[in-house]
């Protein structure tokens, strides 16, 4: 698989990463199986998807204990990035970014991990009550103490913090241009997809421009723009779709086109080629910087979505893709 650089460390990944959340949380549990997400993961480190991209909430815990059985194994093909800085409890899940419980986390997300070092440390979300300076200078000095490679910002929640008014991003960037003066960001985490291209906007150009590597959170869209997914079937109550704007059967129907027009510029490029493929070789298509960690727990899809990095898009495909419409309903 094609190799891109992660920040100014040029950490090396292959141009597709591996989300490993629906694993062990937010989609249906019901349908989550130890065993195959296990064999997931060997696969995608045998197809060069070698980002396995993970958090110590999701689970919560158990994500990285999945993983931990693969790194015992195969730490070196691997390239481990998780998270710090969300608390779960019963119905909510607050953050905390205490210099103390960053260092404890750490700690205990590497045992779990059975690895010695974490490669991009992430913070998951600021801590509203503790300045953003402190929390990442806690993570600076795991740094230097060798248990991590490099940090990264995640901002998959930005729509939650926005202010009426601002782009959807603003927050995120006063907050990168804060904890640059602390100690370098490597790379930054957030939405990016063809019905959700905000990040293009500002956040990465702003990226771009200084050499920090971008994960494409979500480039599937939740599973919608596979075509896989059926109006008015529904999810289960635990599936974070169930509650989701976008995912009500009226609002499913009404982005249809967007995986038409998905679907149309996958067949000029052969039978065997997916709306889904299409929707990352786009995402690759946005910066030599960026780098897609779409989500799957099977064998099947991790295949399908490494394949992706070997589809060229052509301009005619991209001019067609850009007229796609805008996706309809609220994603906050």
């Amino acid at each position: 698989m094609e190799r891109r650089t992660i920040g100014a460390a040029a950490l090396a990944v292959g141009a597709v990463g591996l989300g490993c959340m629906p694993m062990s949380w937010a989609y249906s549990t019901s349908r989550q199986r130890g065993e195959e997400s296990l064999r997931a993961v060997h696969r995608a480190l045998d197809l060069g998807s070698v980002l396995l991209d993970t958090a110590d909430m999701y689970g919560p815990f158990t994500n990285e204990l999945l993983l931990g059985r693969v790194l015992k194994e195969r730490r070196s093909d691997a390239f481990v990035s998780t998270k710090v800085g969300l608390l779960v409890g019963d119905q909510h899940i607050v953050a905390n970014g205490r210099p103390g419980y960053v260092r404890r986390a750490c700690d205990a997300s590497l045992r779990r991990l059975q690895t010695d070092v974490i490669d991009l440390y992430q913070l998951h979300r600021a801590d509203p009550e503790v300045p953003i300076e402190e929390t990442w200078g806690a993570m600076a000095d795991l740094v230097r103490a060798g248990k991590v490679r490099a940090l990264g910002l995640c901002a998959v929640g930005a729509r939650s913090a926005r202010r009426p008014g601002a782009r959807l991003h603003d927050a995120t960037i006063r907050q990168l241009e804060r904890v640059q003066q602390v100690f370098p960001v490597s790379a930054v985490e957030a939405e990016l997809s063809v019905w959700s291209p905000e990040a293009l906007e500002t956040l990465l150009p702003w990226c771009e421009a200084r050499g920090i590597g971008f994960l494409a959170a979500m480039p599937l869209g939740n599973g919608f723009l596979t075509g896989t997914l059926t109006p008015g079937v529904g999810f289960e109550p635990d599936d974070l779709r169930a509650r989701h704007p976008r995912f009500t059967a009226e609002m499913m129907a009404a982005n249809q086109p967007i995986v038409v027009g998905l679907r149309r510029v996958a067949r000029r490029h052969g039978e065997h080629v997916t709306p889904a493929q299409v929707a990352l070789a786009w995402v690759l298509t946005r910066g030599r910087h960026v780098v897609p960690v779409p989500g799957a727990k099977r064998e099947r899809w991790v295949t399908e979505n490494a394949a992706a990095a070997e589809l060229r898009l052509t301009e005619q495909d991209l001019a067609e893709i850009a007229e796609l419409p805008a996706a309809q309903g609220s994603w906050d």
